[in-house]
């Protein structure tokens, strides 16, 4: 099939842009590549404590007969329902890797918090910046350059960038992604939704959401709805970094194990197939192709800032501009609650990551022409993993969707274009994921109200002050005023006034959940206020329109009036509150140094 136009050339102009910087990027990976094996290149001492916990068998292994040695970079702790599972992963990746004559060692632990534990805390304003510290962490942990290749064991929002960004600093490496999968269905996300909502209104208390908060989150797995967690899932599959149709396999699963033993496999290659580099596999094709998965499957907003981090890391340079032209080509291809009301359970059986792929490569929707950690390429990636009667696994070809409220055809999709749109206008650059937005609710234009703080506006709608068609500006909410946290608690209120059939939208520099949904969101203002960005001019009564037809972002005031207008600096006092407590003082030179949303918020550049 041949490649759509439109994917082609935003492809091409994402190689011109980065041309310098993938060079250069590429001349590093050759020199490491290129390298003797550590064992063999490093002093005896430093071999020496290299191995010396190994069992004397496998030091034998590694140092005499120079047999591979996997580095395992692990998220694991038993606070994280997604990652509990990783627990007992390096004892079967061990064990394989005997099998094959090879060894692997624990390289390192990186931290990993859960944003539904944060969500609205103080703690929450630590999170994105987590992603940075887990990318130096396995910096850390693949410093010992002991390695012939690596595996990332992760799952959740800041952990895989992290873990991804970090990896792409080795990436003369070849590194396996390894999954835990998501947990079983519990209450549905609608009917938690529901209940919160009435939350919000006072009309139940906390003994009822407790109880259905804990029916939603109820066992070892990834939460079940289509945030930030599983769409690193599906993008990590649209890549060819995981063994192909990994993603939602729930952990019990009998060909769970199996599918972790064959990560191990995969890394240290075959007769006839050597797993590439990482640095090699992660290209601009391999790129774009994630951008397109993440708009078919009407993903999560937050990979508008962590897939052009990650991208900086490989030396490739994306923006905005370059989803919003993908966006407009790209179709709607599944319906995963915030986006529908399926999990992602329903998603898997209907069809899942398997048959999107392949939605998308026989409509010229991705690059087919890419390398992954497989011999068979991206189209590997079209299949469906299943254990025969002994246990080994095999992949099924991708039949028809089997339930097209759920996964569509590309010849019958959702909707011709992809969920996310760019806006653009006198409040800067932004974006908005529309793909579960009423069509009737995709312009707002209503007087606005400014909040310095997501607990100001929840204040002033227990106080009954919203109630009339408004727009919501929350500022001081991007990465270098207080670490950009989300915000998505307030998603209730906000719900609660659209279904009281007020014309409500929401307009902020910081972020919100994955399982932002049917609310107009203008997020990611750019550049944000703390920075001078437009937002610090607002005032309470200005009328703004967000259009996402049109694309614009807008405070409907005359040029001259508006540019004529100071913009307010941070309050000291909140500018001194966000830096301190839960171990925000670690974090300031962090604040400092972020780049904008746009740019990844970066700090480490």
């Amino acid at each position: 099939m041949k490649l759509n136009d439109s994917v082609a050339l935003v492809t091409e102009r994402i190689v011109q842009r980065s041309l310098p910087t993938r060079a250069d990027y590429l001349a590093r990976l050759e020199i490491a590549r290129l390298r003797p094996p550590g064992a063999q290149r490093l002093g005896c001492a430093n071999v020496a404590h290299a191995f010396a916990a190994l069992p004397g068998n496998d030091k034998l292994r590694v140092v005499a007969e120079k047999a591979p040695n996997i580095g395992i970079v692990t998220a694991y702790n038993d606070m994280l329902s997604a990652h509990a599972p990783f627990q007992h992963y390096p004892d079967l990746i061990k064990a394989e890797a005997r099998n094959h004559g090879a060894t692997a060692q624990v390289a390192g632990g990186v931290p990993a918090m859960c944003d539904g534990v944060t969500q609205g805390t103080a703690g929450m304003e630590l999170s994105l910046f987590s992603r940075d510290v887990i990318a130096m962490a396995t910096a850390v942990s693949l410093s010992h350059d002991v390695f012939a290749g690596a595996l990332m064991l992760g799952v959740c929002d800041k952990i895989v960038p992290g873990l991804l960004i970090g990896a792409l600093q080795f990436g003369h490496l070849p590194t396996v992604f390894v999954p835990a999968g998501p947990m079983t269905t519990g209450l549905s996300n609608n009917e938690k939704s529901k209940v919160r909502e009435l939350a919000a209104q006072g009309l139940v208390g906390r003994t009822e959401l407790l109880a259905a908060e804990s029916a939603a989150y109820h066992s070892p797995g990834t939460c079940t709805f289509y945030g930030t967690a599983n769409s690193n899932q599906m993008l990590l599959e649209a890549m060819g970094l995981h063994v192909p149709g990994t993603a939602f396999i729930n952990p019990g699963a009998a060909m769970r194990d199996e599918l972790t033993r064959e990560a191990l496999r995969t890394v240290l290659g075959s007769e006839g197939f050597k797993c590439p580099p990482i640095g090699l596999v992660v290209d601009e094709r391999c790129i774009v192709n994630a951008m397109v998965a993440l708009l078919a499957t009407g993903g999560s907003t937050n990979h508008l800032i962590h897939w052009v981090a990650v991208a900086r890391a490989a030396g490739i340079i994306i923006d905005w501009d370059d989803f919003s032209a993908l966006s407009d080509v790209v179709p709607l291809l599944s319906r995963v609650y915030p986006n529908g009301s399926a999990d992602v359970n329903q998603f898997q059986a209907a069809g899942g990551p398997g048959f999107i792929i392949r939605e998308l490569l026989d409509g010229g929707y991705m690059h087919a022409d890419v390398l992954t950690t497989r011999a068979g390429g991206l189209r590997e990636y079209t299949g469906i993993p299943c254990a025969a009667e002994d246990g080994r696994l095999y992949w099924a070809t991708a039949a028809a969707s089997q339930d097209e409220s759920v996964v569509r055809p590309a010849s019958s999709p959702f909707s011709a274009s992809g969920g996310l749109k760019l806006l653009r206008g006198n409040l800067g650059r932004s974006v908005i994921k529309i793909s579960a937005v009423p069509d009737d609710r995709h312009v707002i234009e209503a007087p606005c109200r400014v909040f310095d703080s997501q607990d100001a506006l929840h204040r002033a709608f227990a106080a009954n002050e919203l109630n009339h068609d408004l727009i919501c500006v929350v500022r001081w909410q991007g990465p270098q005023a207080n670490g950009m946290p989300e915000l998505h608690k307030l998603t209730p209120p906000l719900a609660v006034l659209q279904g009281k059939g007020y014309k409500v939208a929401l307009v902020t520099d910081g972020r919100m959940s994955g399982a932002s949904g049917k609310v107009p969101a203008a997020i990611h203002v750019s550049p944000e206020a703390a920075a001078g960005g437009p937002l610090a001019r607002v005032r309470d009564g200005d009328v703004i329109r967000l259009d996402a037809n049109a694309g614009t972002l807008q405070v409907l005031l005359p040029d001259a009036e508006w540019d004529a207008r100071d913009a307010l600096s941070m309050p000291e006092a909140l500018r001194q509150a966000n830096g301190l407590g839960m171990g925000r003082e670690l974090f300031a030179s962090m604040r400092r140094n972020a780049l904008s949303a746009e740019e990844g918020a970066c700090s480490w550049l």
